[in-house]
């Protein structure tokens, strides 16, 4: 299959991955390069400027960002991912929101705040962690509980405290730095918090209620979708890996440091690993097309085969940890050196392992 990233942009990405981690956020060059190409886009209706791409290709090019630079495959997919709620935003808000060419949203799936109705439209408080792109996103998304004017839960149909989603503007917000992990660290995943800021009613939103603006496709369940681009992350990080993997290993191998019996060795377990991770990958997408076409040919995708792809976001994800744990020895301290290519790979990787979705299968 053709690459979808060009040779050029490919370099630009390697040339300032290692400034990004230095930075602790996406470098100017590479956030260029992502409007250039509308990354922070990607699920956005081409209404409102976006690609144009279906979840096929979109997929497939998560994976090849992620495995040029682990930190912006991440907030490609997690800031685009995001975008995704273009699609439910009343229509003279998206408008005027994605009238801004650098538009970049950030955002928790977590509940952290509260909304209180107001004549004005709602009164927002709260604090949200984990906000990918949060240095250089436009609009920040926050779940809050919704109050009513008397301060008290607003309950949904089933008499739990209704849940709404808000787009709150860059100038709203104040950014908490603290991420302070060891991977992923150009992503600038840090928190965010909002005292007392009146939006209007407009500016709320449910996903998978009422679709505003809707392209083909575009009802994929979201749970699915958000497996599917964070697993094919894991993937793009872990083919990365295991090619420095063999780099490393040819080098140290050509300085005569080991017996032929051991180059041997190696050889094989690389060999093995990286059949592994390729059998799986062509499974994962495999039965990925398979939900995409039962979607497209029919209008919906069968329960069955929902819980396939569930299952093997998560064994895909669980894969290229594995392999890439076990190959690690085998590439010397210059693997353990967090300086080194190699090293922020790995970081990287294992960071994004930590993600809730895909922890158990």
């Amino acid at each position: 299959m053709k690459n979808k990233i060009s040779l050029a942009d490919l370099q630009v990405i390697s040339d300032y991955a290692a400034n990004s981690e230095q930075l602790g956020t996406l470098h100017t060059e590479l956030l260029s390069l992502a409007y250039r190409n509308n990354w922070f886009k990607l699920f956005v209706p081409e209404v409102y400027g976006g690609p144009g791409l279906m979840l096929p290709d979109i997929l497939r090019l998560e994976e090849e960002i992620a495995a040029a630079d682990g930190s912006l495959g991440w907030t490609v997919t997690l800031c685009s991912g995001a975008g995704w709620f273009a699609g439910f935003l009343a229509p003279e808000l998206a408008t005027e929101v994605f009238a801004d060419p650098e538009v970049c949203f950030a955002g928790s799936g977590a509940v952290g705040g509260t909304a209180r109705k107001t004549p004005e439209g709602y009164l927002i408080n709260g604090t949200w962690k984990y906000a990918s792109g949060a240095c250089h996103a436009s609009i920040f998304t926050a779940n809050c509980v919704l109050k009513d004017e008397n301060d008290i839960d607003i309950p949904d149909k089933k008499g739990n405290p209704q849940i709404k989603s808000f787009i709150l503007k860059k100038d709203e917000v104040t950014i908490l730095p603290g991420w302070s992990y060891f991977g992923l660290v150009a992503t600038g995943s840090h928190a965010f918090e909002v005292k007392s800021i009146i939006v209007p009613s407009n500016r709320t939103f449910e996903i998978n209620k009422e679709i505003q603006v809707e392209t083909k496709g575009f009802d994929y369940p979201f749970l699915q979708l958000a497996e599917t681009t964070l697993a094919v992350n894991s993937l793009g990080m872990a083919t990365h890996f295991l090619e420095l993997v063999g780099s490393s290993f040819a080098e140290r191998s050509g300085q005569k440091r080991y017996r032929a019996a051991q180059v041997e060795f190696f050889n094989e377990e690389l060999e093995r690993c990286s059949t592994e991770l390729q059998e799986i990958k062509e499974r994962f997408y495999q039965v990925f097309d398979q939900s995409w076409q039962q979607l497209i040919n029919s209008g919906c995708i069968q329960a069955d085969k929902l819980d396939e792809v569930s299952l093997i976001s998560r064994k895909l994800a669980h894969c290229a940890r594995s392999v890439s744990d076990q190959l690690f020895p085998y590439a010397g301290l210059e693997a353990a050196k967090k300086e080194t290519e190699i090293n922020r790979v790995w970081r990287d990787l294992h960071t994004a392992s930590q993600h809730s979705l895909l922890t158990f299968y």
